[in-house]
């Protein structure tokens, strides 16, 4: 007689069918229970989210750019003059640059 390889075996149906109904026992929430609980508590009032503007304002204190300094062409950091690796068109590459 032909056996069915991919049939589930009785002591596994057993278990399944058993805890299918222990599961259906629980006290779980249903969807509509959930449904108002969120919509009973409202989290946009008082609380403040991580993340959130902060409406304090930054001081910077802006430096001007040194006579021994320049801006690189390619990244637009300002670099001391010993890190000028070339100058094309006028405009002058930091060696960090260059090497790329």
């Amino acid at each position: 007689m032909a056996q069915d390889y991919d049939e589930a075996r009785p002591e596994v149906a057993e278990a399944s069918e058993r805890t299918l109904k222990d599961v259906r026992q629980m006290d779980a929430p249903s969807a509509k229970s959930v449904q108002s609980d969120l919509e009973e508590t409202d989290l946009s009032e008082g609380t403040e989210l991580p993340g959130a503007i902060v409406l304090d304002e930054l001081v910077v204190e802006v430096v001007p750019q040194g006579s021994d300094e320049f801006v690189c062409g390619e990244c637009f950091t300002v670099r001391h003059r010993s890190q000028a690796a070339r100058e094309f068109d006028g405009v002058k590459i930091c060696r960090d640059c260059a090497e790329l």
